[in-house]
């Protein structure tokens, strides 16, 4: 028995005198101490906690060579290889942690919507309850700097370019067709209503590798990754009707809408500037189906428009107006798979199809044609670190475009292209510390149609100067395919191009954004031709250049008064360009020198309503006069449109919603069609280029149906 004591005192003992000391201090990078961190061995239960100086002390039995482990939040963890009886004394410098969300973000070129982005400009609300928007996301974004507001148009016009050199995404997929088919002078509306979107990128220049064929602009839509609740929408309007569903069960989830407008019984009632046979008339829906995997979420997104017109329009070249009528049937498609596997790995898989057809009557002539696009992609994402995060994937673009032009006559003239464009980036994102970030990435495509590849180099960076502000610089080349007019007719051209060179600065605090940028585009390789209009005889060429520089401010408050948020935006810009069949370089009849717009948002608490006004402003914008020798020689007179709108809260789901574009009636002109040749006197006639209508009335009734009974659709406005 005292043997058997004298034992377990020995090994007693020995334990106590085997075990180890382990001493230090845990500092930050500017060596002040960081008390509360967790310190360890690992895979044991040695540890401590460093106190109010930084300082930690604990022993451990565990011996030889060891990973140390010290923690703390908002700092990486640090894993540090010690040999136990060596390690007393020691300094442990921990990083700041880059995924915090004062982190840096880079943000040239870059407006984001969304309750995701770390850095917003905009809100989702904002982008349907602008006044002057009527519900279109593109009318919205038109308020925003580096846009043109072309009234003729609808579309996006960004920072110089034309709106074909903007491609538009759902969920990653590029959308061949964004837009409702239209004529020459009557806008159009984006196709896509904001019903299931809840995030919005709008780049105006500088964008990711990930995108390509666009020479100035991306802009993505990001459908909703999961409803919240079973409800459904019901919407009365004056331009017609819209019923939407939202169906949510474990794992899924379903969203439907529809919508029916006609202009006939709006235009009954308020008679506007266009000679109608048959207004405006379309049928539309959209649907979103969700399934969410254990480690991903599938989404696969459809979405129809059927529309037709027939009126009788103005020609300074005709003494009898001229009847256009138009039947277009589109659809669109898109299946996406974003999930994670592996050791930090992500995937992204995507699939999309859009059809289009268009029936257009021109007088006694008519034209058909189809075009059928699809996009393939598939993109990976590799956290190496928590500041290496490497991404690199491939696309493939199928378009095939056939047109036939019949001639009362009975002449065909048949014109078309097929193109197939493969494409594969990488891009790498370098955290070097919480105030400093790096993006850098190459994009290189092969175009079987043109016979070419092209090569893209990307980067772009942002320094964190204070808490709340920061700089980004951007650069980058882009290419795009020449535009489907020229295609039609040839193919031997080559990609026009263009380089983006953008300075940024943000501040961004409690409700309050102040972003200014300063950028340059150079274009190269534009094409060019040698005919009043581009026509199955002209000669074709990549001779034209061109380019644009300017500065945006942008100022949002929601902060200093209450109930009432506010934008102010300001755009000025100077471009020219050598392109199309022009004989200099001046700047094109789309572009104004200075845009400026005010958006202002007030809820008014005993009136249960909300109210907003916008004032856009715009320079006048060059035109043609052939009575001069000078080219683009003319201006017109500056653009004023002031809008208005009320949401009143019948109950907590029920809207009562009102709202007038242009309520001063405010004379604009968009510019001016000139006659082929000149009268008897030698003078060339011209007509007026103006809006469709002085002003736009709408009305409409908003019910939501939902469980929790508190849901509306103020945020669809």
């Amino acid at each position: 028995m005292k043997s058997l004591f004298t034992f377990a005192i020995l090994i007693l003992t020995f334990s106590v005198f085997s075990q180890a000391t382990i001493s230090g201090k845990v500092v930050d990078k500017k060596k002040l101490p960081i008390p509360g961190a967790n310190i360890f061995i690992e895979g044991t239960y040695d540890g401590a906690t460093s106190n109010e100086n930084g300082d930690f002390n604990f022993t451990t039995s565990a011996t030889g060579n060891q990973v140390l482990v010290v923690s703390f939040l908002s700092y990486e963890t640090s894993k540090i290889a010690i040999t136990v009886l060596n390690y007393q004394n020691q300094t442990i410098i921990l990083k700041e942690s880059v995924n915090t969300l004062d982190a840096v973000v880079i943000t040239a070129g870059t407006f984001e919507a969304g309750e995701k982005a770390r850095v917003s400009v905009l809100k989702p609300l904002d982008i349907v309850t602008t006044a002057g928007s009527a519900g279109d996301i593109v009318a919205a974004l038109q308020t925003l700097p580096g846009t043109q507001t072309v009234g003729e148009s609808g579309r996006l016009f960004v920072r110089g370019g034309e709106a074909e050199e903007t491609q538009t995404f759902v969920d990653g997929i590029r959308v061949a067709q964004p837009y409702g088919s239209t004529t020459q002078n009557l806008p159009t509306r984006g196709r896509f209503s904001p019903f299931l979107f809840s995030g919005i990128s709008f780049s105006t220049g500088g964008y990711s590798a990930e995108y390509g064929d666009a020479l100035s602009s991306v802009l993505l839509l990001n459908t909703q990754n999961e409803p919240d609740q079973n409800k459904t929408e019901i919407s009365l309007m004056t331009v017609g009707l819209g019923l939407g569903n939202t169906q949510k069960w474990n794992k899924s989830s379903l969203s439907v809408n529809a919508t029916y407008i006609d202009l006939a019984p709006y235009q009954f009632a308020v008679p506007q500037n266009l000679d109608w046979n048959r207004a405006f008339q379309s049928l539309s829906g959209e649907t979103v189906y969700r399934y969410k995997f254990n480690s991903g979420l599938l989404k696969v997104y459809a979405a129809f428009d059927a529309s037709k017109f027939d009126l009788n329009q103005e020609n300074i070249n005709q003494i009898e107006k001229t009847r256009i009528n138009l039947n277009n049937n589109n659809f669109y498609a898109n299946a996406s798979y974003k999930g994670k596997f592996g050791n930090n790995w992500e995937i992204f898989s995507g699939l999309s199809y859009g059809y289009s057809q268009n029936k257009v009557g021109i007088g006694v002539d008519d034209i058909k044609n189809i075009e059928n696009a699809s996009h393939m992609k598939l993109k990976f994402k590799k956290s190496i670190s928590e500041r290496v995060k490497l991404s690199f994937g491939g696309d493939y673009f199928i378009t095939k475009f056939d047109e036939d032009f019949i001639q009362n006559s009975g002449n065909k003239f048949t014109s078309g292209y097929d193109t197939n464009i493969a494409a594969v980036y990488a891009e790498a994102d370098i955290f070097f510390s919480r105030d400093f970030a790096l993006k850098t990435g190459f994009r290189t495509s092969n175009n079987d149609l043109l016979k070419e590849t092209t090569f893209s180099p990307r980067v772009s960076m942002a320094y964190k100067l204070a808490a709340n502000s920061q700089f980004s610089l951007a650069y980058g080349d882009f290419n795009q395919v020449p535009k489907q007019d020229f295609l039609k007719y040839t193919s031997n051209l080559d990609s026009e191009r263009a380089s983006h060179y953008i300075l940024n600065y943000q501040f961004s605090k409690d409700k309050q954004t102040f972003r200014a940028e300063t950028y340059l585009k150079q274009y190269n390789d534009l094409v060019r031709f040698d005919t009043q209009n581009a026509q199955f005889n002209s000669v074709f060429d990549n001779s034209g250049s061109g380019y644009a520089k300017g500065l945006d401010l942008f100022w949002r408050d929601g902060k200093n008064i209450k109930n009432l948020e506010y934008w102010l935006s300001y755009s000025y810009i100077d471009t020219k360009r050598d392109y199309r069949n022009f004989p200099d370089k001046v700047t094109p009849s789309f572009v104004a020198d200075h845009n400026l717009s005010f958006v202002t948002k007030y809820w008014i608490n005993d009136w249960k309503s909300q109210i907003g006004f916008t004032h856009s402003f715009a320079s006048g914008r060059p035109y043609n006069n052939p009575n001069e020798t000078q080219f683009m020689n003319g201006k017109t007179k500056s653009y004023n449109n002031l809008s208005f709108n009320w949401a009143y809260l019948l109950t907590s789901q029920k809207i009562l919603y009102f709202s007038v574009s242009n309520m001063l009636g405010t004379q604009n002109v968009f510019g001016y069609e000139y006659a082929n040749n000149p009268d008897a006197t030698g003078v060339y006639n011209r007509r007026t280029i103006t809006p469709t209508a002085d002003r736009f009335f709408f009305v409409g009734f908003f019910w939501t149906i939902s469980n929790n009974k508190k849901d509306n659709q103020l945020n669809n406005l």
